[in-house]
This record gives C-alpha cells, structure tokens and sequence, in this order.
C-alpha cells in the first residue's frame, strides 16, 4: 500500500465531495488509482477526457507512482 495526496478539481471535486485526500492504495500507475476512485466515487469522465499531473508536471496514465506523491486529475476545461 502507497499513501498518495490526490486532488481533484471541477466534476471530479463535486463527485468525491473533497477537493483534496489522502489515499491509502495497491495502485502502482494513475491508471490504476484512477479506476480505484472511479468506482468509489462513481466518476463520470473517462479517462480518455482527463490529463494527469504527478508532483507538479504532467506525467502519463502508466508511469509509476512514487512513494508520497501527490496526483492530480485535470478534467477538460469549459470555456467562456
């Protein structure tokens, strides 16, 4: 198990209800995390929708996540 800081912002902020947590996990990859959250949390974007940031800069879905790192999950952005 990792301890991962994740973020969240937009639809995803509004479907966990946090904007911010700390998740205890087997994931190894944000893929992996991801599809953990979705089905806790019933996330409705694919990840095909979503970029994926780790410690600060964007990272892809299968790089490895390091021991305390913080993910942050950026859905598409409406504009106006």
């Amino acid at each position: 198990m990792t301890s991962i800081e994740v973020q969240y912002y937009a639809l995803l902020r509004e479907q966990a209800g946090v904007s911010r947590e700390r998740v205890d996990t087997p994931a190894t990859t944000p893929a992996a995390l991801y599809e953990e959250l979705q089905a806790r949390y019933g996330f409705t974007l694919a990840r095909a929708q979503l970029r994926v940031a780790i410690n600060g800069e964007f990272a892809d879905w299968n790089a490895v996540l390091p021991l305390g790192a913080e993910v942050v999950f950026i859905p598409p952005v409406a504009g106006g």
